[in-house]
């Protein structure tokens, strides 16, 4: 069925159903395969990757920037544009117009799954230098 509750819903009513498998599911599994990672680099190396991501989380921005530019060069071309789209009664308009908002909805959603892997990231990377500092570990 479909709904509007997001993944975490999703995640939340997987685990549910399958209790006594809840470590085995797919959707931890890849958590652990990822943290377990992490682990195994030394902390000196762990803070310049947690760096990169912070740079990859914010560099992701670009994408919507780049997007809501292409009306303002459109609209620099707005004449030109406007008698090639609508030409003796051409439907070049709709084509444009889909794949216009096309483009737009595929890079809004990379946008975001983009900033959601990287805090995904992140975090782990956070916790993993976290805990090192209060165990007092500096290596791997």
């Amino acid at each position: 069925m479909f709904n509007l509750r997001g993944d975490a819903h999703k995640i939340y009513l997987h685990l549910r159903k399958t209790p006594h498998q809840i470590r085995e599911t797919k959707y931890l599994k890849e958590i652990e395969e990822i943290r377990t990672f992490y682990q195994s680099i030394e902390t000196d190396v762990l803070k310049l990757i947690h760096y990169r991501m912070i740079k990859e989380k914010n560099g992701s921005g670009m994408i919507p920037i780049f997007v809501t530019a292409i009306p303002w060069l459109l609209f620099l071309f707005s004449t030109h544009l406007e008698n090639f789209l609508f030409q003796d009664g051409s439907m070049l308009w709709l084509f444009f117009s889909l794949i216009y908002l096309l483009f737009l909805v595929i890079t809004v959603i990379l946008h975001f799954r983009e900033n959601a892997w990287a805090a995904f990231h992140i975090e782990i990377i956070q916790d993993i230098i976290k805990d090192r500092n209060e165990a007092g570990v500096t290596g791997g």
